[in-house]
């Protein structure tokens, strides 16, 4: 069975398929697709598992890696996960109504159906913080569920240190952001974010300056915009004279709090290339030009 969800029910005609006999279902991590998407392969994998005394078959995904999955696909693809999407949205395992609150205190099954560690959620640990050392990050990356080479723990962990040192405390989302972006950190960057300077005031042009490296070389260029990051983006274009189009631009909270980590995802097109480009700062106006300057990259290397 092949189900698109043009009217939100794939997952729901997928499911009467299964039960009326169907043993092949065509789906998709995220529901990605033509058009509304396709059956999300998530909300089918842990609805055959929780109702399998309904359904009466079982599959061999491995329901553990479903939201560190669901999260490489969002970075790849540059599709944002809706919070509030089943299983994977950052808010489906969250409370805020006092009456549940209680409910789940008292006892967790009484709202929730599915337990979040199932689907690779983790609710429980260290508050990793500035003080942190190498130790609990490494512990807390185990936990999650991450194993990496020494190369890759060594940038994680510096991007760790620079983070805690702006941020109170560091999220579980805020280490899967980073050990992601220094996973996919091995492309070529041909073009590199030394500074930025930003001038935006009231009634006037936003002005922006940037730097950046190139063969060991520093180049600048400043321009205005609409905006601050249009006319960083502007500056960028003088620099490496890549005159690239905007085709989607994005930015989500990644963690909680006033200091959450902003991550900015975008699409470029220049000529017949395209390209996305994701990044993450507690700055958005750096996390909107590292996002770009990858897409950039993609697009000259």
């Amino acid at each position: 069975v092949h189900g698109h969800n043009d009217l939100g029910l794939a997952v729901a005609n997928s499911l009467s398929a299964v039960k009326n006999g169907a043993r092949q279902v065509e789906c998709t991590i995220n529901g990605i697709g033509e058009r509304a998407g396709n059956a999300s392969m998530e909300e089918l994998v842990m609805a055959l598992k929780v109702r399998q005394d309904y359904f009466g078959v079982t599959t061999s995904i491995k329901t553990k890696e479903i939201y560190k999955t669901s999260r490489l696909v969002s970075k790849l693809t540059g599709f944002v996960v809706a919070p509030n999407k089943a299983i994977v949205g950052l808010n489906a395992f969250r409370h805020e109504s006092g009456i549940h609150q209680d409910g789940v205190l008292k006892k967790r099954s009484t709202y929730e159906i599915i337990k979040a560690e199932d689907v690779g959620f983790k609710v429980e640990g260290l508050v990793l913080g500035k003080h942190s050392g190498r130790h609990a990050f490494l512990v807390r990356l185990k936990t999650l569920g991450y194993k990496l080479n020494e190369k890759d723990i060594d940038g994680a962990f510096k991007k760790f240190k620079i983070l805690a040192d702006k941020k109170k405390q560091v999220f579980d989302e805020d280490l899967v952001t980073i050990v992601q972006e220094e996973i996919g950190s091995n492309a070529l960057e041909v073009w590199k974010l030394e500074a930025f300077e930003i001038n935006s005031k009231s009634n006037s042009v936003p002005q922006a300056k940037i730097s950046l490296k190139s063969s060991g070389k520093i180049f600048e260029a400043d321009s205005g915009g609409d905006g601050p990051v249009d006319a960083c983006y502007k500056a960028i274009e003088k620099i490496t004279r890549l005159k690239c189009q905007l085709l989607d631009y994005g930015i989500q909270s990644v963690s909680r709090g006033e200091d959450a980590l902003g991550e900015v995802s975008l699409k470029l097109r220049s000529k017949t290339k395209e390209a996305m480009g994701r990044a993450s700062s507690t700055d958005i106006i750096e996390a909107s030009i590292k996002a770009y300057l990858q897409a950039v990259n993609k697009i000259a290397g």
